[in-house]
């Protein structure tokens, strides 16, 4: 997009949400304060996010995902046919409950505070997904701005629950459809009214490529559905999903966030593996920029771009959100001259690994912190343009 320096800074899109607006997000969800009522809330909430950024110097901006229970089940707002269920709940209905729960414990999971939206009935836009954060979020900003949106094969994946969903939609088939339709609306509401920059997540393809066996319920991203155990069979349905969501759309930047996993701080639970299994799958989306990890050495390193040279930007994961330590510019740098055996400069975006709030309830790390990583990433993107200026 003109009108940018080089080495743009953004997010992912969450970040932290205050202790007000936790409080407000409950009684919503109890039913005690209407939407209405709890985006007065919000709203302050996103500007808090939004000082955040600029008192960082962020280049592109979101709104923090404030009015976000986490980043997938909100659209129990939005969409007819959808409801909004803790694990704890649908533990009751899967086929082996023991199992469940011990896998929960392994990967540091709290079944009472993380929500699945769950297909209960035909999928329709209530009122759009994110027309309105964005619409919100412009009128506080002149920066560019990103709306990230939920990925149609993790929403797929995680609202398909066998046992509820299919008494509606036979199959993850039948329910994709709609879920394509759903976002494409969406995607065009969005770029009629500005939005510069609109992201897909779509961290459940990590799940698809490194676990062992992918029939296996899991948390990641609370993909209930489970899968066809094919690995290859599910990447690529993933693509053509995300294609169909996309066909012929111009005139908004496009991107994907792939990550492995951001739901706790401890590394050890969370999915390993290069980005080598993904990369044909990627490819093939006609998206303009992908957003991966790479400040976490759980990603791998970014040779796995060797065969690809130049064919997409990429937002570059610099920031680690869920750790403690503070990288430094020079990490920064280092990090973004790797990307530059494979990447024009102009390709490059800079951002963290992933959200920094998630899951509204589990932050990774609180505000004040996740500002310093901030600030070293902008510190980083201004040596960088003194040295390639020309």
């Amino acid at each position: 997009m003109s009108g940018l320096p080089l080495f743009p800074t953004t997010v992912v899109g969450s970040w932290p949400r205050p202790d007000y607006l936790l409080d407000a997000l409950k009684k919503r969800q109890a039913g005690r304060l209407t939407f209405e009522e709890f985006n007065k809330v919000a709203d302050k909430a996103v500007l808090e996010a939004l000082k955040y950024q600029d008192d960082a110097g962020i280049d592109i901006v979101s709104d923090g995902e404030q009015r976000r229970d986490n980043f997938y089940s909100f659209v129990t707002e939005k969409l007819d046919g959808v409801k909004l269920m803790t694990l704890a709940e649908l533990i009751d209905l899967v086929e082996d409950k023991r199992h469940f729960e011990s896998i929960l414990k392994q990967l540091d999971v709290p079944a009472f505070s993380i929500k699945n939206a769950t297909v209960v009935g035909k999928l329709n836009r209530r009122q759009p997904i994110a027309l309105d954060e964005y619409e919100f979020l412009r009128k506080h900003t002149d920066k560019p701005t990103k709306v990230p949106l939920p990925g149609p094969y993790m929403l797929t994946r995680s609202m398909w629950v066998q046992g509820v969903s299919d008494k509606v939609y036979p199959s993850q088939d039948a329910l994709a459809q709609d879920i394509v339709r759903v976002l494409r609306e969406e995607v065009q509401d969005l770029k009629a009214a500005g939005c510069q920059y609109i992201q897909f997540d779509e961290p459940v393809l990590t799940e698809a490529a490194f676990k062992r066996d992918t029939k296996e319920r899991t948390f990641m991203c609370a993909s209930m559905g489970g899968s066809s155990g094919d690995a290859a069979k599910e990447l690529l349905w993933a693509s053509r999903l995300m294609n169909q969501v996309i066909q012929d759309i111009e005139g908004v930047n496009l991107g994907m966030h792939v990550c492995r996993g951001n739901w706790s701080r401890k590394e050890e639970t969370l999915l390993q593996g290069a980005y080598d299994p993904l990369m044909p799958y990627m490819m093939i989306m006609k998206l303009d920029q992908l957003v991966l990890e790479f400040a976490t050495p759980r990603a791998g390193d970014l040779k796995v771009f060797e065969p690809y040279k130049n064919q997409r930007q990429i937002g570059l994961g610099v920031v680690n959100p869920r750790s403690d330590e503070l990288e430094s510019p020079d990490f920064v740098v280092k990090k973004t001259k790797e990307a530059l055996e494979y990447f024009q400069p102009e390709q490059i975006y800079l951002n963290p690994d992933c959200g920094f709030g998630t899951f509204a309830e589990r932050p990774m790390n609180p505000p004040d912190k996740a500002f310093q990583k901030l600030q070293v990433m902008v510190e980083g993107a201004e040596r960088l343009r003194k040295e390639y200026a020309n």
